[in-house]
């Protein structure tokens, strides 16, 4: 029997997303997630999507660790029919935050490849400690079969050291690793690639500018297939005003706040990554909400609004400049795929670049990939819906698959 089938292992801290498809079709067999992990109560919501119905299961019960949660997620699964024991599984792909210059590329785990993942913690202490968790616990539930790292940072590494060197002493830079990194890299690759697919072209014949706005955004530019720029740096707090990070900031802010402020290294970090953002300048980070209160006349959330597209609208330009040439601005995640408002105003008053949007086409709310902007407009504006487990899985399986399977 050959082997079609991948399951995708998202591990946070205190959760683990996963779905497994089978790559014949890309077909999604069960997704599910599994939060709170370690807490008095954590929930288990598992989904069979075979069978001709979705009707998700819950469980609410202590899961102490990730064993735990990928023995439960083994069961819900064997429940199915689809076990982790199954001769279908080829592999299973695990979405590593941060793999520094050295993994480009998906890369099936080895102890020399977990031991270059754990080196890389300083500089993504919140993400690759979870990430290797969930490594170490799929190793042990099925020590057989291929576990493969996809890391976020290996789309952004085709980068020009112009870009993704700073400009600071470079025997320090390079001592302490300090160089723009850039992530959401799986959701970039796929977006990039599907807007190529809608404008009826090649990736490599293509210049994209993607936005990536979620509760963390980031923008990059694209050049006929390979990342040239993006917005985030060494960690994933540099670059557009997200839900509660600051984006781009003046670092003598953070001399500033500890010399006069009085505030600790991690006071600051606290306030730069999660107290900061859309809900440090209104209290909200949900695009939804913060909307409703514009349209009320809250002048805080209007505030916060104008702050938001202001820089988004700067990288727009930015990278509009890098590329030199702009064949579409596309829109991806949650708040890029759903808030038509932030597409109209990010691109309103671009005309003159070539970009423009078509208020009907843009009002329209769908799943599908689609261009919003009229047909005059010399610059396509696209909204694309990300689909990160399937870009890991399709990474994986091409690295591992039976290459005869259909």
């Amino acid at each position: 029997m050959t082997a079609t089938r991948v399951l995708v292992l998202n591990s946070g801290s205190s959760s683990v997303k996963y779905q497994l498809l089978d790559m014949r079709d890309s077909a999604r067999l069960a997704v599910g997630l599994v939060e709170r992990i370690g807490e008095e109560t954590s929930r288990l919501k598992h989904t069979p999507l075979t069978g001709g119905g979705a009707e998700s299961r819950e469980r609410e019960e202590p899961i102490a660790d990730h064993e735990a949660a990928l023995k439960a997620v083994a069961e819900e699964l064997a429940a199915d029919g689809l076990g982790l024991d199954s001769p279908e599984l080829a592999a299973i792909g695990h979405r590593v935050v941060h793999g520094g210059l050295r993994f480009s590329a998906p890369t099936v785990v080895t102890d020399e490849v977990l031991a270059e993942i754990e080196r890389l913690v300083p500089v993504a202490p919140l993400h690759n400690p979870a990430n290797i968790t969930g490594i170490r616990t799929a190793q042990a539930l099925r020590p057989d079969l291929p576990q493969v790292a996809v890391f976020d940072t290996a789309f952004h590494t085709t980068m020009p050291e112009s870009a993704a060197r700073y400009a600071i002493d470079v025997k320090t830079a390079d001592e302490h690793r300090v160089r723009r990194y850039g992530f959401h890299g799986t959701s970039h690759a796929y977006v990039s690639r599907e807007t190529a697919k809608l404008l009826g072209k090649a990736p490599e014949d293509v210049n994209v500018i993607v936005l990536h706005l979620g509760n963390g955004a980031s923008a990059s530019a694209v050049r006929g297939g390979r990342c040239v720029d993006t917005s985030m740096g060494l960690t994933p707090l540099e670059g557009l005003v997200m839900g509660t990070r600051s984006g781009d900031l003046d670092p003598a802010v953070i001399f500033h706040l500890a010399r006069v402020g009085g505030m600790s290294v991690d006071e600051i970090d606290v306030l730069l990554n999660k107290k900061s953002g859309l809900i440090g300048l209104c209290g909200d980070n949900d695009m939804r909400e913060i909307r409703r209160r514009v349209d009320e006349g809250d002048q805080e959330a209007a505030l916060a609004f104008e702050i938001y597209i202001h820089r988004l609208k700067k990288y727009i330009g930015a990278y509009y400049a890098v590329l030199g040439r702009v064949d579409a601005v596309v829109f991806t995640a949650g708040v890029g795929e759903n808030a038509a408002p932030v597409r109209e105003a990010a691109v309103a008053g671009l005309e003159e670049l070539g970009l423009a949007v078509d208020g009907a086409l843009n009002s329209v709310r769908s799943d599908e990939a689609r261009l919003i902007s009229p047909e005059y407009a010399r610059v396509a504006v696209a909204v694309v819906p990300t689909d990160e487990e399937l870009e890991i899985a399709n990474q994986t399986y091409a690295l591992v698959g039976n290459p005869s399977a259909p």
